[in-house]
């Protein structure tokens, strides 16, 4: 591998590599960029203004992260996926900005068979030793919490949460402000702004009302999800018949309408 490399200070034509550092020299890498010790950077990778590899990380493949991303020591980013299908396709790995990538880290390009893209949006915090498999698709304002495991082909919507050491099944969708507590198993989709947690086995316990005050959800579009989870989980009535009995209500609220066509489009079945 070619290398660049520069001690010296930042300036407007020259990021701040550190001597120790392997850069290849078609890697595309902004001017206001920093990276520490003994990082590599690969021939197809294009990092965005003020990104940072802390030291030690590796950013492979056909790989682009936009600007003010943040990669700690030992993340290893954009190497092919591990797929015995894959054989050595262009395929890619993109990831948005200000996302914050701590220790151990894996993220993996796709696949052909799964579009060829694994996608990172944006404001995520991907905490240490969390992997994330090939044509994933993480959305904006994620956390994936310490050593969470997302097999391929995960949706993980805006705002939610997977805590620590989850186990994510391939194909599996987890709906947007929903929280899953440490620890749990999930082989089916999980409710939009649901909690769901294992005790003995998984189940969706109910509204993350905290999560969603916090977010600056009104009393008023609460109050119609909490009557929705409600009947869902809490009536006597099956899915067909709880999402029936929803609609025939009318004036449902945009969450409520989000909540039904989630549920009336899962593959694998949502977790209730």
């Amino acid at each position: 591998m070619a290398a660049r490399s520069s001690s010296g200070p930042e300036t407007a034509a020259c990021p701040r590599i550190h001597p120790t550092a392997l850069v290849h020299e078609r890697a595309k890498v902004a001017s206001s960029c920093r990276i520490g010790p003994y990082c590599t950077v690969g021939p197809h990778v294009e990092l965005g203004e003020d990104c940072e590899l802390v030291s030690h990380a590796v950013v492979d493949g056909w790989t682009r992260l936009g600007a003010h991303n943040r990669v700690f020591p030992f993340a290893s980013i954009g190497l092919a996926p591990q797929d015995l299908k894959y054989a050595g396709e262009e395929t890619r790995l993109e990831i948005g900005d200000h996302n914050v990538i701590r220790e151990g880290v894996t993220l993996h390009r796709g696949t052909a068979g799964g579009g060829g893209i694994t996608r990172i949006g944006s404001h995520n915090l991907i905490m240490a030793y969390v992997h994330v498999a090939h044509d994933c698709r993480i959305c904006d304002h994620v956390i994936l919490a310490n050593a969470a495991t997302l097999g391929g082909h995960v949706t993980v919507e805006d705002w939610a949460m997977v805590s620590a050491l989850c186990p994510i099944h391939q194909y599996v969708r987890i709906g947007t402000h929903a929280i899953i507590g440490g620890g749990t198993t999930i082989t089916q989709d999980v409710l939009p702004f649901s909690r769901t947690a294992a005790a003995r086995d998984t189940h969706a316990y109910g509204l993350n009302t905290v999560g969603l005050e916090r977010r600056g959800f009104s009393p008023q579009r609460i109050r119609k999800l909490h009557h929705a989870f409600k009947v869902l989980l809490a009536s006597k009535l099956n899915t067909s018949q709880a999402l029936a009995r929803l609609k025939a209500e009318g004036d449902l609220g945009d969450d409520v309408r989000r909540l039904i066509e989630f549920i009336e489009s899962s593959e694998r079945g949502a977790i209730k």
